[in-house]
């Protein structure tokens, strides 16, 4: 096996250059320095916010503070992330977090004494000359009012946060350190040990017996400890309904939508949207079957490939001139700043070495370079597409940190999976288009189908779950293992349909889920990929205009409002047409795809 080389022996033309936010080590050393002292100064502030000149010099000096420490920040994280046995790097970061944590102490009277203002004086001092820069800002503010309390309330709802992560700990604690799994035996008969991340490498195993091992393996443990993980997911969500109700919210779920404003029935529209178009699912998972050459089928069965990988080598160069070619249709300024971003701008960091973090991620700053962290592989095809989708996010911060003040450039997580998505879907028609045999298209076809059916469909029965189980806790009826079994077991069968096989085992997959504990979280990669789906259809088939819509929803950070940004963009997200839209693609691609096998 080739072993990866360590940090200092990687050519530097396949790291980033992280120049754009500082030079070096001793740079990021006076700036922390400098910005560190600053601190006390919030202290200045307090108890004259009534005055709309004084709240000015103090959100001013506020924004500018949050800006150095983002730079500060970005540089720390992303030297973590080179290798993360340098222990000089994470002093950096820990040093950093310590100042960070004493400063957001010293400003944290903001938001409470802003509030504490009648509506007359707030109102007044939204309309004030001096505070016109944040006035958006304020009024997201405002917004928090009816569901700010009493000083000493707000106290004791802080001294409760740590207590209140407790359930999550237990469940981090029990499936990654306490649960053990054993070994299976992979395709070569050789023992392998089952943990969380060779999981889905058993279940992407070619051989059938192999993935119904790890698959019974798997849930057998977690039914070992099925009362412990259904005590602890019941003390998240009862804990997520308590916040809700001290807050004055009407539900758990309203609560977490609100800082979007969001409204609830969007979450019912996309569940509605997505329930319609089940017959497609199942249609699918029958062609599955039948393809696959199956007398039953189970949910070990739905991650492998129909059709074996495709032989088709990338080098880094080749994806690139992939990417660029597929994201023609965004325009020549969109294209040109990522081809020099992936080149000669070093913008990624391509490759693994020793040490070096796992996966990807862009990592997009207000003054920096909109860094990607890839761990690229030629032989992945998977990991060109990785490529597309955090260029996505890459050029999303590129443009909003471009057109928008800092205080409204950095978009949120409602949007964000829009424009990385959106890039796959260009990606994958782009090469779909150019496949030069029947069996590359289907095998394309294959991997948009099982893309769209993990993230619109999946993420969807996971929202309905939250939902239901949530609304059970503000109702009073017990939330029990038996409960979170029925339930989890209801949309099981309503999603997969009644030819598919469902094991009893795999009604604990709600106990294993690790978003259960972001409730409220996972129906945002569903919208994302809808409306990503939605417009690129729009932006393919359209002008001009189309173009210039989409173009600036990137420009737009948080400006608005996500709902308004999708909407000027050109989808209504409050409408279940782009889901229905989104499904329907996908219903055609499913016929095609049986035509081709």
């Amino acid at each position: 096996m080739k072993k990866l080389p360590t940090r200092d022996k990687v050519k530097v033309a396949d790291t980033w250059d992280l120049s754009s936010l500082f030079n070096s080590d001793a740079e990021w050393e006076s700036a922390f320095a400098t910005w560190e002292k600053k601190i006390p100064k919030y202290a200045a502030f307090k108890g004259k916010l009534a005055d709309a000149a004084e709240l000015a010099k103090c959100l001013t000096f506020d924004s500018k503070f949050d800006r150095e420490s983002e730079r500060l920040g970005y540089y720390a994280m992303l030297k973590t992330t080179e290798d993360q046995a340098n222990s000089a790097y994470q002093a950096m970061v820990g040093r950093l977090q310590n100042a960070a944590s004493r400063a957001a102490q010293a400003a944290s009277f903001i938001r409470p004494e802003v509030l504490s203002l009648s509506e007359a004086k707030l109102k007044k001092l939204l309309s004030a000359k001096e505070l016109k820069p944040f006035w958006l800002k304020l009024e997201r503010m405002a917004r928090y009012k009816p569901h700010t309390l009493s000083d000493g309330e707000e106290r004791l709802l802080a001294m409760q946060s740590e207590m209140a992560g407790s359930a999550g700990q237990i469940f981090r604690q029990l499936t990654d350190a306490d649960l053990k799994f054993g070994e299976v035996e992979n395709e070569k008969g050789k023992p392998v040990e089952l943990n969380q991340s060779s999981f889905s490498v058993f279940l992407h195993s070619p051989e059938r017996k192999v993935r119904k091992a790890a698959f019974h393996q798997f849930y057998d443990e977690f039914a070992d400890h099925e009362n412990a993980l259904a005590a602890s997911l019941k003390g998240s969500i009862l804990t997520d309904v308590y916040y809700a109700q001290a807050r004055n919210f009407a539900s758990a779920r309203e609560a977490s939508l609100f800082s979007d404003n969001v409204p609830t029935s969007v979450y019912d529209n996309l569940v509605g949207a997505v329930r319609s178009k089940l017959p497609a699912v199942h249609k699918y998972l029958e062609l599955r079957r039948r393809k696959m050459k199956l007398k039953d089928l189970h949910q070990y069965d739905t991650y492998v490939p129909i059709l074996s990988e495709l032989d088709k080598r990338h080098t880094w160069d080749q994806a690139v001139k992939a990417v660029i070619a597929s994201l023609a249709p965004l325009g020549d300024e969109y294209c040109a700043t990522l081809q020099e971003g992936l080149t000669t701008a070093r913008w990624s960091d391509r490759y693994p070495n020793k040490g070096k973090n796992s996966g990807a991620f862009s990592a997009g700053s207000y003054d920096g370079a909109p860094y990607i962290l890839m761990n690229y592989q030629p032989d992945v095809l998977d990991h060109v597409f990785t490529l597309a989708h955090e260029a996505g996010h890459s050029m999303h911060s590129w443009y909003s940190s471009k057109t928008q003040p800092f205080d409204y450039y950095n978009y949120t997580i409602f949007v964000a999976e829009v424009a990385s998505t959106f890039n796959e879907q260009l990606l994958s028609r782009y090469l779909m288009e150019r496949a030069g045999t029947d069996q590359e298209r289907a095998y394309l076809l294959n991997r948009e189908i099982d893309a769209i059916r993990g993230t619109i469909v999946r993420q969807t029965m996971f929202a309905e779950f939250e939902h239901l189980t949530h609304a059970m806790a503000e109702a009073g009826e017990p939330l029990t293992l038996e409960s979170f079994r029925k339930t989890y077991r209801e949309l099981l069968d309503a999603y997969f349909g009644d030819k598919f096989v469902v094991d009893e085992c795999l009604e604990l997959e709600c106990l294993r889920i690790p978003h259960f504990y972001n409730a409220f979280y996972v129906y945002k990669y569903a919208t994302g990929l809808s409306a990503a789906i939605a417009l690129s259809q729009r932006v393919l088939s359209g002008g001009k205009v189309e173009l210039d819509a989409y173009l600036g929803f990137l420009k737009g950070g948080c400006s608005k409002h996500p709902l308004d940004l999708l909407r000027d963009a050109g989808v209504d997200m409050e409408s279940p047409a782009p889901v229905a839209t989104a499904l329907d693609y996908f219903e055609g691609l499913v016929d095609e795809l049986d035509g081709l096998l």
